[in-house]
């Protein structure tokens, strides 16, 4: 493997400088903030824990920083982005920076939530800063389309690291919270600061470990039957599971009968379930539909 020179990564002078030669102005509608600083892409790359052995896949790789620090540490990287300047400007990049390593990297000019296959090996590394406004669901597609991935790394908005970690019983666990657990092991992995980013953005950032199940959760339900349960109870939130199972279930009587059957208290709430605890509720909903069935048999006042 022929070593990087040691100024290979970039710097906040090279990411200004590439920046103008392109034209580019990171976007608010893209969630675009750019990391300036190598110190910090270096610390996600080895939070990442990535090996000489990975393939990782990299979303939003933007003007390059985290895809030339993963391609000091990685096998292979195949970037994922769907800005036609930035991604037409990528490859060149790589090539002028790291010459050793360009045959290892690949590029992908696409939008990720579109994204089901990859040239190459399949990726066994998810590693990305994330464009704010769409972190979840990309995170959430690739982890589905790509269950080759045992590890992910992600940077993401404070807040929604906060949620995607949070366990059971918290403020802030909810939906994203359960159907990551569904696919991983989630749990914060360090904060990062504002100012290693152009623009520096209005809000913290903070990382995110995603260790995928070694086994996977054990149900008969299937993920889309678990997460229309999960949908639906976080729907209504502050509503008990009774009732905002109901138009799941067809009715809150319906309802009722899935949670009893399934061991869940009718009276509990969506953010004290574990993700298992919702797979129950899913393999339950024949009862859900057979309370249904009976109630509207019930003949009605005469």
């Amino acid at each position: 493997m022929t070593s990087p020179t040691p100024d290979a990564l970039l710097g906040p002078a090279d990411i200004r400088e590439l920046a103008a030669a392109l034209g580019v102005r990171p976007t608010k509608q893209r969630g675009q903030n750019f990391v300036i600083d190598a110190n910090t892409v270096r610390r996600i790359v080895r939070t990442a824990g990535v090996r000489p052995d990975d393939v990782v896949v990299e979303v939003g790789p933007g003007l390059g920083s985290l895809t030339l620090a993963l391609l000091e540490a990685a096998d292979r990287v195949t970037a994922v982005e769907i800005d036609d300047v930035l991604a037409a400007a990528l490859p060149a990049t790589v090539a002028a920076r790291m010459p050793g390593r360009a045959e290892r990297f690949a590029l992908v000019h696409s939008d990720a939530m579109h994204v089901t296959e990859l040239p190459g090996p399949a990726p066994t590394a998810l590693v990305a800063n994330l464009p704010y406004n769409v972190a979840v669901p990309v995170l959430l597609h690739m982890l589905e389309h790509f269950p080759s991935i045992e590890r992910t790394l992600v940077m993401v908005q404070a807040e929604v690291a906060d949620r995607l970690a949070a366990p059971p019983g918290s403020k802030v666990y909810g939906v994203p919270s359960v159907k990551a657990n569904w696919y991983a092991e989630v749990k914060r992995a360090g904060a990062i600061g504002r100012n290693v980013f152009w623009p520096a953005p209005n809000v913290d950032s903070g990382l995110v470990s995603l260790v995928r199940r070694a086994e996977p959760l054990k149900t008969t339900a299937s993920r889309r039957e678990v997460f229309a349960v999960v949908d639906a109870a976080f729907a209504q939130r502050r509503k008990t599971l009774r009732a905002a199972l109901a138009g799941w279930a067809g009715s809150a009587a319906a309802a009722e009968a899935a949670l009893v059957a399934a061991g869940v208290s009718p009276q509990a709430r969506g953010e004290s379930l574990t993700v298992e605890e919702f797979a129950r509720i899913a393999e339950h909903a024949e009862h859900a539909e057979h309370a249904e069935h009976a109630e509207n048999k019930e003949p009605g006042p005469q």
